[in-house]
């Protein structure tokens, strides 16, 4: 078939996401009273698409190809309730006339993405939207071909100097209903002809010719009186109207594309997800305010100032009815000053700012997130085709009442409620596959104490493809993590990351992977020489432990491979702290303190204790040796002393023999930043250690003070303001100056304090 009979086709070229085009689309459509419309999109998603007309089904949503094998090689064709192809579905499901999609296969499409990398595809866009994150839809109206953009070179021609507007007067702000949809393709047609398609956009369009064959005879067999309508990107329209060329030129052009096993469904998506801050290709500014255009044609400034009066007054500013009619008035002037036929988004902004936020940018701010972009999520029915493992997190989630909701909300839990158990686990759950719903401030966490999470959650539409990522894991949250984690455990590169494992699976409550995990742990801690790692595995282990203990989950098991782990490093550490560079040594330093602090919060049994006196032992012996690197005996010197086992005059005296005669200064300095560092207060309260340290900077020569001053200015620049100011007044009181600051005296004048004390004493006498 070469051509098609006069009036048999009708080429709707529309931008996608537009709410004039969708305006255009539904009057034109109901003018045609069409046989079938064919719809850009995927062709091989034809089995989802009669679920976009089910009631459940609220836009904005987004159809998501995805390779099985490989979840992350993906895509995604996005569309809102203003989108003129969503329109285009709705008329034909409300009109029964068969609808097709008419753009290349994903299966096609994502055959040549991914190949051995990992990492979330975009989906298919037309040259000028070349996919960028996690999803350009396929096709694009007017944008930029090439190296030219046809919207940019045509309002040119219209003598507009911003492309957007000119597309906004022409189009999206339309409320007639006259078909613009001739004078666009001729429009397109001669954009086109300076800028010719580029492969790929050629064998898309060949795709599309051959759809719309198949459309003409299947209509003609059927003895359908009315045309094929095509609604695609205008950019496209020039393609398919008119005669068609003959079928054979595009066979070739589509013969041999390689093709992928690909899965297609339909997932909820966002406003925000549309905007072209995003990433999308094909975005658009203000999705929002598309949607409202859209959904309310009459009234439309009027409405949209009282909603941005309700952002403002929810933020407690103060909005009035004269403010709503002023901006009102503003807003229409400007449109007829700047020759518009309505006020657009620019003109309601302006007079937004001026007369409802008095000039303050962060008031509109909030009305730029809240309403210009918004934050609608879509929603899609249960009937829908979605792997089990998302069905199962969502009955989970419905269960733990919380809800997969755009907009990030703070949520407390408090670990002694089942209720703030069954939310912590599930969001524990989550982050060990990788689906980020939630955040946790864990460290806060770990500083305040266990019974209470604090996290952070906002569902983000492409975690869907997080969700289909994780699914050959398990069918349920709960199997596919228990998966998961013992996988992670067995593959990880040293016995820290099985440490956090183990962690994460007292987080997650996967009693089902304790025993694969520590297994693995036994065994890379078995074959792992270094003694560093060995350590930096501990704090993990002890903090597993303590939110098992408030969870209500046996720790045992975790007690026991603590205790083993810290054996092996008693046995390891004399020979691992021999002849260390000082890139070693801070990070051997790093590890001491986060073991000594983990085994001093282990010690809570006679177990726990007998442990930690094992390492005191050992740190006992290490601080004894002088072949040791001045910032590591430094170190467990200060850490003996905290722990009582070195009184302060002996660790005044082992100060005073490193600083002697004989060490060189940077060994010197490199022991007092290990003995230092961290806290100052030793300095405050003990004054022979302050003296013994002012005596030896004052007797260091001017070379080697300008040698050792970075180091200590380090040392010192980790204090705390209040002890670097109480380490001042000390070291003036050791030089004779005026005592000053808290807990500073003076010699007592007895003469001067005989009167206060007879009268303190006349005082006392009185109470008794």
């Amino acid at each position: 078939m070469t051509g098609a009979p006069e009036g048999r086709v009708a080429v709707l070229g529309i931008r996608h996401h537009g709410p004039g085009s969708a305006r255009s689309v539904l009057a034109e459509l109901d003018r045609l009273q069409p046989a079938m419309v064919l719809v850009e999109g995927p062709a091989d998603a034809a089995p989802v698409l009669p679920l976009a007309a089910d009631p459940g089904m609220v836009p904005p949503v987004a159809l998501l190809a995805y390779a099985p094998d490989a979840p992350r090689v993906s895509a995604f064709w996005p569309y809102a309730v203003f989108s003129p192809e969503w329109q285009a579905m709705m008329w034909a499901a409300a009109h029964r006339v068969p609808v097709r999609f008419c753009d290349l296969p994903a299966s096609v499409l994502l055959a040549g993405r991914g190949r051995g990398r990992p990492g979330g595809g975009a989906a298919p866009a037309s040259q000028p939207e070349r996919a960028a994150g996690a999803g350009p839809a396929a096709g694009a109206g007017p944008a930029a071909v090439a190296e030219q953009d046809p919207v940019a070179m045509l309002a040119s021609a219209a003598g507009y100097d911003d492309p957007e507007r000119w597309w906004e007067d022409l189009i999206e702000s339309r409320l007639d209903g006259r078909s613009p949809f001739a004078a666009l393709t001729e429009a397109m047609a001669l954009v086109r002809a300076a800028s010719p398609s580029p492969p790929d956009e050629q064998r898309r369009e060949a795709y599309m010719r051959q759809m719309l064959r198949a459309a003409l005879r299947d209509t003609a067999r059927a003895g359908a009186g009315g045309p094929v309508a095509v609604v695609c990107g205008a950019w496209h329209a020039p393609a398919l109207a008119g005669k068609l060329p003959p079928a054979a030129a595009d066979t070739a052009v589509l013969r041999g594309l390689p093709k992928r096993k690909t899965a297609l469904a339909w997932v909820p998506w966002t406003h925000a997800r549309l905007a072209a801050a995003s990433g999308y290709g094909a975005g658009i500014t203000s999705p929002g305010w598309y949607h409202h255009l859209f959904t309310t044609p009459e009234h439309t400034v009027i409405r949209w100032l009282t909603r941005v009066a309700g952002v403002l007054r929810a933020h407690d500013l103060p909005v009035s009815s004269a403010h709503i009619i002023e901006a009102a008035r503003l807003a229409d002037a400007l449109a007829t000053l700047r020759g518009r036929p309505l006020a657009g988004l620019a003109e309601v902004s302006e007079a937004t700012e001026a007369v409802l936020c008095d000039g303050d940018p962060h008031a509109t701010g909030f009305i730029t997130r809240d309403l210009v972009v918004g934050e609608r999520l879509g929603t899609v029915p249960d009937t829908a085709p979605a792997v089990p493992l998302e069905a199962d997190l969502r009955a989970q989630a419905r269960a733990a009442r919380l809800r997969l909701d755009p907009a990030e909300q703070s949520l407390t839990l408090d670990l002694r409620s089942a209720a703030g158990r069954a939310r912590s686990v599930l969001l524990h759950r989550l982050t060990v596959l990788g689906i980020g719903w939630g955040t946790a401030a864990g460290d806060q966490v770990r500083r305040t104490g266990t019974f209470r999470e604090t996290w952070a959650l906002r569902w983000r539409p492409e975690l869907v493809v997080a969700v289909i990522d994780a699914a050959p894991w398990g069918t349920t949250v709960a199997a596919a993590a228990t998966s998961k984690i013992i996988d992670a455990a067995r593959t990880a590169g040293d016995v820290a990351g099985v440490s956090a494992a183990v962690e994460g699976v007292l987080l997650a409550d996967l009693p089902g992977a304790l025993s694969p995990v520590l297994r693995a742990l036994d065994e890379k801690a078995a074959r792992d020489a270094d003694v560093a790692r060995l350590m930096t595995a501990v704090p993990a282990l002890v903090r597993a432990a303590r939110y098992g203990d408030v969870r209500g989950t046996g720790t045992g098991a975790l007690a026991t491979v603590t205790d083993a782990l810290t054996t092996r490093v008693c046995a390891g550490l004399p020979a691992a702290v021999t002849s260390l560079a000082d890139d070693a040594a801070a990070r051997l330093r790093s590890a001491l303190d986060g073991m000594h602090a983990a085994l001093s919060l282990h010690a809570q049994d006679d177990q726990g204790r007998a442990t930690r006196d094992r390492w005191i032992a050992a740190l006992t012996l290490l601080a004894a040796r002088a072949d040791v690197h001045g910032l590591l005996t430094g170190r467990v010197v200060r850490l003996l002393t905290d722990a009582g086992v070195l009184a302060q005059a002996e660790a005044a005296r082992r100060l005073a023999a490193h600083l002697s005669i004989g060490v060189p200064a940077a060994g010197q300095a490199a022991w007092v930043d290990g003995f230092l560092s961290g806290s100052g207060l030793l300095l405050v309260h003990d004054r022979d250690l302050l003296g013994i340290l002012d005596d030896w900077l004052a007797s260091l020569g001017d070379q080697d003070f300008t040698a050792v001053l970075p180091l200590l200015r380090r040392t010192f620049g980790g204090f705390a303001g209040p002890e670097l100011a109480h380490i001042g007044h000390a070291a003036r009181q050791l030089t004779g100056g005026a005592p000053a600051g808290p807990g500073a005296t003076e010699p007592v004048d007895a003469g001067r304090a005989a009167g206060a004390l007879r009268t303190v004493a006349a005082i006392l006498g009185a109470a008794r």
